[in-house]
């Protein structure tokens, strides 16, 4: 009878074993996206500094920043849904500082007011420092002639914009522009999945060790059927 049973039990300990084993990394994970989380967190709360073209990805992203200057009237237009304020385009503008222009992502515009003239004067803007790269093999090319785009880039962006690599995502804009509602960064936004993975391998590792142990019954009562 051994000898018949040995393999579902090599099996159902393997499978079990791999099945935990994974359960726990993303655990390990989730403790990781979490400490991840509750530092951009900090930042988003920290009070704004002035924004300096210093500024680095590793180092900088995520922290609150002041910025004066002049929207050009240059806008690229990215179409999104799911927002806080429903469906439209995330406005990116060409922003003219003191210390040269700088993309600033002005908030959502309806669809319905895609063609309204933007406000062109004298702004103070609290926002995050952001390097967004929405794009991935699914994403379309952005269609130049109607100027909708389907994706945030910095690199493409300020090429297309003839700006400094930087994009700023507006909390508050003084004066407002009456088209635009701001979708200020936050942590809702970032996915955070671990903790159902985890659970889902740890519910796949139950089921492996119950099917596993009806191999075992079945098999052992065909051998009492026999003798």
């Amino acid at each position: 009878m051994l000898r018949k049973i040995l393999f579902p039990v090599i099996l159902g300990i393997a499978g079990c074993g791999v099945l935990i084993s994974l359960g726990l990394w993303q655990v390990e994970r989730l403790a990781w996206k979490e400490e991840i989380l509750t530092d951009i967190d900090a930042r988003l709360s920290a009070p704004p500094v002035p924004f300096s073209r210093f500024a680095t990805e590793a180092a900088d992203e995520y922290s609150r920043v002041l910025v004066s200057g002049v929207p050009t009237g240059e806008e690229l237009h990215v179409l999104v849904s799911g927002t806080e304020a429903g469906t439209g385009y995330r406005v990116i503008s060409k922003f003219e500082t003191e210390v040269g222009p700088i993309l600033v992502d002005q908030g959502l515009l309806a669809l319905e007011d895609k063609g309204s003239e933007p406000l062109t004067v004298q702004m103070d803007i609290v926002g995050t420092l952001l390097w967004p790269d929405d794009q991935n093999s699914s994403t379309p090319d952005p269609d130049l002639a109607e100027n909708i785009w389907f994706a945030r880039n910095i690199e493409t962006m300020s090429a297309a914009l003839d700006t400094l690599p930087f994009m700023v995502v507006a909390t508050q804009t003084s004066p407002a522009d009456p088209r635009l509602t701001p979708l200020p960064v936050n942590t809702a936004t970032i996915k955070n999945d671990h903790f159902e993975y985890a659970v889902t391998w740890f519910l796949l590792a139950f089921v492996w060790a119950i099917m596993t142990l009806y191999l075992i019954l079945r098999t052992t009562r065909q051998k009492d059927a026999l003798d």
